[in-house]
């Protein structure tokens, strides 16, 4: 009788179930019960309820750190990277980068950047918050990725902002939120820090003049000449600015009440209202960080207040002020960049003529209608731009504290003080060399 042959496939599973059995029953007799173990679950909902991780993330998504330029544009790029990407963030804190320019082979260079394998990641809870996920507990959330002093980039560590109330958590903001540094473009100071203190002492020297354009060993002005968005660290903290002085008139360069007992926190993260708020990080409209206890809560705060009203008004006059006599260089045609759309300038309305802190250099990409040539410039539409006019130290250093003063958004709020100083001082001394 012929013998029924299994196909090799079933042959093979038969045998490993058989292997299975006698592993299993070779494993002998349960061992006792073990005292059980935490459960997991209840640490993970220390932070993860609808009133703490839930309602942050809800909070982030209104944030400008999610869903704006700096979430992830720049990925990619080192030098844009300690702030604009995560990775990049926490690997300059981490590591201590300094920002003091070094000399590398006859070019400056600064030093203060991420690696190309760190310029990336959007930002994040784990950004600002560097223990998360580390014992899985509440305690997980207090641990900040840094509050350490802040050396200012544009000062190449020159000057430091540190605003030690509320435990240092300012510093963690200012990090980020501080202006970037210009550099000179040729000769022996190619790529070298701009000296800011030549601009307040030598008023009078020639900073750029169109006619040497090509020998100039500072900066040619470009539609971009600018210490980027940051300024608002450097005006909350009262340090940085160009600070004129020996006019007549002149007033002291000294800071509001804000800058020693306020932190960026009471205000940019008081409980929410509406958009404004928490993780939003935007107070506008909302002044429930103002109206607290040893603040303002005896004669609140509000968006029709004088102290409110007032203060914005004087501000908005000084930069009016300060952005005619700038202009004056120009003999009737604005030096300085006019945008009228909200959507294109932040700082609209903040000027009357809504100023957004460039110069109106034209550039075929950025800014196509501009009206004076560009000295780095080519082509046929740019030679028939008229040439930029003469700039003066008095100039660039005014420039400089515009931007500072339009660019901290808040038309003096911050730090009142500080602001009326840089603005009032920057138009005498425009006024002291013949503007």
């Amino acid at each position: 009788m012929r013998k029924l042959r299994l196909p090799i496939f079933l042959t093979l599973i038969i045998a490993i179930a058989s292997t299975v059995i006698i592993f299993l029953s070779g494993c002998g007799k349960e061992g006792a019960a073990g005292k059980d173990g935490k459960d997991a679950s209840e640490t993970c909902k220390q932070c993860h309820t609808s009133t703490v991780v839930d309602r942050v993330a809800t909070e982030f998504e209104l944030s400008k750190h999610s869903t704006g330029e700096a979430a992830s544009e720049e990925a990619g790029n080192t030098s844009c990277a300690p702030c604009h990407e995560q990775e990049g963030f926490k690997y300059v804190c981490t590591n201590n980068t300094p920002v003091a320019f070094v000399l590398n082979a006859g070019k400056w260079t600064n030093p203060y950047a991420a690696t190309s394998s760190t310029s990336y990641g959007d930002l994040g809870c784990f950004t600002c918050h560097s223990s998360l996920h580390t014992t899985y507990g509440y305690s997980d959330l207090s641990s900040l990725t840094t509050i350490a002093p802040v050396p200012m980039t544009m000062w190449g560590g020159a000057k430091t902002i540190n605003l030690t109330q509320d435990g240092s958590k300012s510093n963690l903001c200012v990090k980020c939120h501080q202006p970037r540094p210009l550099t000179c473009n040729a000769g022996s100071n190619n790529g070298r820090l701009l000296n800011y203190d030549t601009l307040k002492n030598y008023p009078m020297y020639v900073f750029f003049d169109t006619a040497a354009a090509a020998t100039n060993i500072y900066i040619k002005p470009s539609y971009r000449m600018h210490v980027h968005y940051g300024a608002v660290g450097a005006v909350f903290a009262g340090v940085g600015g160009i600070e004129f002085s020996g006019n007549s008139g002149d007033l002291p360069y000294t800071n509001s009440t804000h800058t020693l007992v306020a932190s960026c926190q009471d205000c940019h993260m008081a409980p929410i209202t509406g958009k404004a708020g928490g993780h939003s990080f935007t107070a506008k409209g909302n002044f429930n960080g103002c109206n607290v206890s040893g603040c303002h809560a005896d004669e609140p705060i509000s968006a029709t207040s004088t102290k409110w009203t007032g203060t914005r008004s004087d501000v908005k006059a000084l930069l009016d002020q300060l952005a005619a006599k700038i202009n004056a260089c120009g003999g009737g045609n604005d030096i300085l960049h006019k945008e009228p759309d909200a959507t294109l300038n932040l700082w609209a309305g903040l000027t009357t003529n809504n100023y957004d802190g460039y110069l109106d250099i034209y550039s075929s990409s950025t800014n196509p209608l501009g009206y004076w040539r560009d000295p780095y410039g080519s082509g046929s539409t740019n030679a028939m731009k008229p040439r930029f006019p003469v700039l003066l130290n008095v100039h660039v250093g005014a420039i400089i504290n515009f931007q500072f003063c339009l660019r901290e958004y808040s038309l003096g709020i911050h730090n009142t003080d500080y602001v009326t100083a840089l603005l009032t001082n920057s138009i005498h001394a425009l006024t002291a060399a013949g503007f």
